[in-house]
């Protein structure tokens, strides 16, 4: 229950400090970035407490997450990477405190 609440507190902190002017259009689009667990749909079962997402699932593989970082580099598509960064980064503090491990 923790995990999926920072999912919706770490961004709205990060647009807090940061994007206080537009903060409306930055947190809609940090919270579109949690479509990234459509992927989750894909595995049987959907969902598993024990099973850590990255590296499981396709869209939290690891050279995806390297895009996703890339995104924060663009400023166009800043806001969508940064959402996307704290979203890998929550699941795999996740995996460590479930199971011991950063990724599957």
């Amino acid at each position: 229950m923790l995990h999926l609440a920072l999912h919706f507190l770490v961004p709205a902190f990060v647009i807090a400090l940061f994007y206080r002017q537009n903060w409306k259009m930055a947190y809609f689009l940090m919270m579109a970035t949690m479509l990234v667990d459509i992927d989750h749909l894909l595995a049987n079962p959907i969902y598993d407490p024990g099973r850590c997402s990255i590296g499981f699932h396709p869209l939290h593989e690891l050279w995806f997450i390297a895009l996703y970082v890339a995104l924060c580099f663009v400023p166009k598509s800043r806001l969508i990477g940064i959402g996307l960064v704290i979203h890998m980064a929550l699941d795999a503090i996740d995996c460590q405190v479930t199971n011991g491990m950063w990724m599957n």
